[in-house]
């Protein structure tokens, strides 16, 4: 586990007395120490935010003023990605503050994807959070529900995962030794590369009859029951780490805001969380531009685009209808429909972030699109032939960002940031289905799921084991 130096120490000792945590409820506001362990109100049981007294905080003036962090890269506190930006997230004195490295990750200019999406060479960006310790996003969030969790002298900790969350709060428990990581999955709705990390991990690791709902749902029951600090996006601290991939972006464009930032959508804490960043730095005067934000669904997990776009849920002025979201719930109830997406990181029907998304896509100008599997894996292959490489339900962003530029939502000069969610090795099985020479295999992994072609495969080429055969294939084809 690293440490920080006692300079750090004594620069963020005073951040922690003005922080605290907020219900969401415009209509209730109560409010809660930092030294609790919620998950929702007490009072209205409404989601909380992290809120802080900005006018008792030092902040930078400017963001720029953060470039001098690189220069105290031997200070574990400032090598982090994310605490990098500790002014921006303070609710941590330094010598609690938890780290692996977390957050050192590329924005890079891909103007092969900006062809295949429709944009100008040189406007499109993708945000590679595969880079992280445990291979996805999901570490941003990690370190910083983990430092709370060790505020507050946690043992054990858990989460409901689709595969990137268990994985991460594996790695933190194994790496730093404080707590016993208790990890929910459901039947069948996990990638091997994914369980692979929380098995080599060390965590206790159950399985549940049913989805990541279900698992979602007995995980809060349990935590509850036994006081076990719950990591899931739920938990209000994790979207405060989340936040820095917005922090990084603008550093990397010279903290100059795009045009838009398009993220995939699950349980939507990315969402939630860009949207609060974006909220802070304008009312810190630390930007003046605002960014629209673009969500997207997989067509197999699509409540969001159905509340939102078929059945007008808005933020509504700090005040949604949410009974929306509760009547079509009951309609899946009913239905026993179930989500189901080749994109198994947001196969989610139930998003515990949704009110806090709504206001994000207020504030942001935000939309929100659906895309199918078939458009997902499409993109990927777009993603990896331009030397990245993603997760399917990374790529429903670069999908997404296709279908706004084909219905003129974007434009072809926009600046357009798409966020990469996890490394392409979370689910190979889905890209070697992709681009396999076997017919059974495809259809197989991916047919049941609508994705009748491979319009982008980089199939092998069969070829006897003699030398000439090898060398006319070699020139028939490069």
């Amino acid at each position: 586990m690293s440490t920080v130096s006692a300079s750090s120490v004594a620069v963020a000792k005073s951040h922690v007395n003005h922080a605290f945590q907020k219900c969401l409820n415009i209509d209730c506001n109560a409010t809660f120490g930092i030294d609790e362990v919620r998950t929702s109100c007490g009072k209205c049981g409404e989601l909380l935010d992290v809120a802080y007294d900005w006018e008792k905080l030092p902040v930078p003036t400017k963001l720029s003023d953060f470039e001098v962090m690189w220069t105290r890269r031997y200070e574990p506190l400032r090598f982090s990605g994310v605490w990098r930006f500790h002014e921006l997230l303070p609710f941590a004195p330094a010598e609690k503050v938890i780290t692996v490295g977390e957050g050192q990750t590329l924005l890079q200019q891909a103007n092969s994807v900006a062809k295949y999406v429709g944009i100008r060479p040189g406007q499109l960006y993708l945000q590679y959070e595969g880079m992280n310790p445990s291979g996805s996003f999901k570490d941003n969030g990690m370190c910083a529900a983990f430092t709370h969790a060790h505020m507050v002298g946690a043992k054990r900790a858990a989460c409901a995962s689709t595969g990137n969350t268990s994985a991460s709060l594996a790695m933190y428990c194994s790496v730093t030794q404080l707590m016993k990581a208790i990890i929910f999955i459901g039947s069948g709705k996990i990638s091997y590369g994914k369980l692979s990390q929380a098995l080599e991990y060390g965590a206790l690791t159950v399985q549940i009859a049913g989805d990541f709902d279900d698992a979602m749902a007995r995980v809060q029951d349990v935590s509850k029951e036994l006081g076990i600090y719950l990591v899931n996006s739920i938990n209000p601290f994790r979207l405060e780490g989340q936040k820095t991939v917005m922090y990084r972006v603008l550093e990397a464009l010279r903290w100059e805001s795009p045009d838009w930032i398009v993220v995939p959508g699950g349980n939507l804490g990315n969402s939630s969380a860009f949207g609060k960043a974006f909220i802070e730095l304008k009312q810190l005067g630390l930007i003046d531009r605002i960014p629209r934000l673009a969500v997207i669904n997989a067509a197999g997990a699509d409540t969001l685009d159905i509340v939102y776009n078929q059945r007008n849920l808005r933020w509504n002025r700090g005040r949604p209808r949410m009974d929306i979201a509760c009547w079509y719930y009951d309609e899946l109830d009913r239905e026993k429909r179930k989500a189901d997406t080749i994109a198994s990181a947001i196969e989610i029907n139930r998003p515990v972030n949704l009110r806090k998304c709504l206001r994000a896509l207020d504030f942001c100008d935000g939309v929100v699109r659906k895309v199918s599997d078939q458009e997902i894996l499409d993109a990927k292959a777009q993603v990896g032939a331009g030397g990245i490489g993603c997760e399917p339900a990374s790529a429903a962003s670069v999908a997404g960002a296709k279908m706004l530029r084909q219905q003129g939502v974007i434009g072809m000069d926009d600046r357009v940031v798409c966020i990469l969610t996890g490394h392409q090795l979370k689910d190979p099985t889905a890209t070697v289905a992709y681009h396999t020479t076997d017919q059974e295999k495809f259809n197989e992994v991916l047919g049941s799921r609508g994705v009748s072609r491979a319009s982008y495969a980089n199939r092998a080429v069969a070829v006897p084991n003699e030398l000439d055969a090898i060398v006319k294939a070699i020139q028939l084809y490069s």
